[in-house]
């Protein structure tokens, strides 16, 4: 992570982090004002959201469309909310203070441990349901689980990137990251160094976390996996295809928010060794998950992106 700051970024971190040291409860309160703010003043990307939902659940009516638009600048609104307390859980009391809250539980570990123990380096292919931006404290979730995970966070490589503004993707590297942050976390890659990074450490075992539902960059290589949400769809090849060029072991993580204020995440195991697969199939049965997922909790997706640009 750059450690270079400019005043600015410092002041905005400074500020940040005394807010965040503030209940979760509170956060929320705000968050709710973020979502009057955004969906009913300023009214950001209220067309995409509306467009992307009607057309992925073309079975439901009107009243059900404008129910899940409802239901997620709610949770949109959470996110933010979510977001900044987190960047507040640093050291060991806000490691403590992060499995006091319960905000997020890995239901699998025992499982997952397994899979990881056979496995050279895995592969988890994330995508924007429930709450992406608390990857960052991976390593302490096991807490909440009867098992114990058996990597440690040098392992993790958390995949981002990086925001136009330099000024906010600075700030938010700063907390995305943060209860890893005073144990000189290297694990931060922007997704243009990914490739180089993984050759590198090819040696190593890595646990990657990878989002990669997004619509292909201009210069990321694209394949189409066929129809996802009733939509002819392109995905982003970069996770799996570094997967199946280095044998990795792959799996997708699935989000299940069970309350507000709490997710459960399930690692689900794709493929043992990629690089006896194709990254169209391993994306093939990445959208297939993701689809279960969104079916079951139509508004826990982030619906104000275009996924589905002319193809």
């Amino acid at each position: 992570m750059d450690k270079k700051r400019s005043f600015g970024v410092r002041a905005m971190e400074s500020f940040l982090r005394l807010h965040a040291r503030l209940p979760l409860g509170y956060h929320y309160a705000w968050g709710r004002f973020i979502t009057w703010l955004v969906r009913d003043v300023f009214r950001y990307r209220t067309d995409v959201v509306l467009t992307n939902v009607a057309r992925s659940f073309p079975d439901k009516d009107y009243d059900a469309i404008k129910d899940i638009y409802r239901q997620f600048y709610v949770h949109f609104g959470e996110l933010f909310a979510e977001a900044v307390w987190f960047s507040g859980c640093r050291g060991e009391k806000g490691r403590k203070r992060l499995i006091r809250q319960n905000i997020c539980q890995i239901d699998n570990i025992d499982e997952f441990n397994a899979f990881y123990d056979r496995s050279s380096s895995v592969m988890l292919l994330n995508s924007h349901a429930g709450n992406w931006e608390l990857m960052g404290g991976v390593g302490q979730y096991d807490n909440l689980a009867p098992g114990k995970r058996s990597w440690t966070d040098k392992e993790v490589v958390v995949l981002y990137r990086a925001l136009s503004s330099k000024f906010w993707d600075q700030v938010m590297a700063d907390g995305r990251c943060a209860p890893v942050s005073d144990r000189d976390f290297e694990g931060y890659v922007e997704g243009s160094a990914i490739l180089r990074y993984a050759i590198s450490h090819r040696k190593e075992k890595k646990l990657y976390i990878f989002n990669t539902d997004q619509y292909p960059y201009w210069q990321a290589g694209r394949f189409s996996v066929g129809e996802f949400l009733h939509q002819d769809t392109l995905a982003m090849g970069g996770g799996a295809s570094i997967a199946c060029k280095m044998g990795m072991s792959v799996a997708y993580i699935r989000w299940y928010r069970a309350e507000r204020g709490h997710y459960r995440m399930t690692f689900v195991p794709l493929v043992e060794n990629a690089a006896e697969t194709t990254p169209e199939e391993l994306m093939k049965l990445y959208y297939k998950h993701l689809e279960e997922d969104i079916q079951a909790q139509p508004w826990n997706y982030l619906w104000t992106h275009k996924r589905w640009r002319k193809q």
